[in-house]
């Protein structure tokens, strides 16, 4: 499975190096610490962050990546995106370069 998630506090700041500031940066940080050290293949851009693995492994790190950003407000904000593939892995990757071949035949 890959999953694609964002997420974001919302409603009364409670944290970060700046509390006053309308930027998430921090918390985003919090959340993105959490998927990196899970071990899993994963991506951040500057709207989502994707993650690879079984359904189990993948919902505890969104779960545990969204706790930390409920520290950050007094709301959060979570939009996930699955694909779910069973029997394939590597996707992550293996996407983009599907995609990446075929737009140099077209070239």
């Amino acid at each position: 499975m890959l999953l694609a998630f964002s997420v974001a506090p919302s409603g009364t700041p409670s944290g970060g190096s700046r509390p006053t500031d309308a930027s998430v940066h921090d918390a985003v940080a919090a959340a993105v610490k959490i998927v990196r050290e899970s071990g899993l293949p994963n991506q951040t851009d500057s709207m989502f962050t994707t993650i690879e693995g079984e359904w189990d492994e993948v919902f505890d790190v969104v779960k545990r990546a969204t706790e930390a950003v409920g520290q950050f407000g007094s709301r959060v904000s979570l939009v996930i995106k699955a694909d779910i593939r069973p029997g394939y892995s590597g996707e992550i990757t293996a996407k983009v370069d599907r995609l990446e071949s075929a737009l140099e035949e077209d070239a």
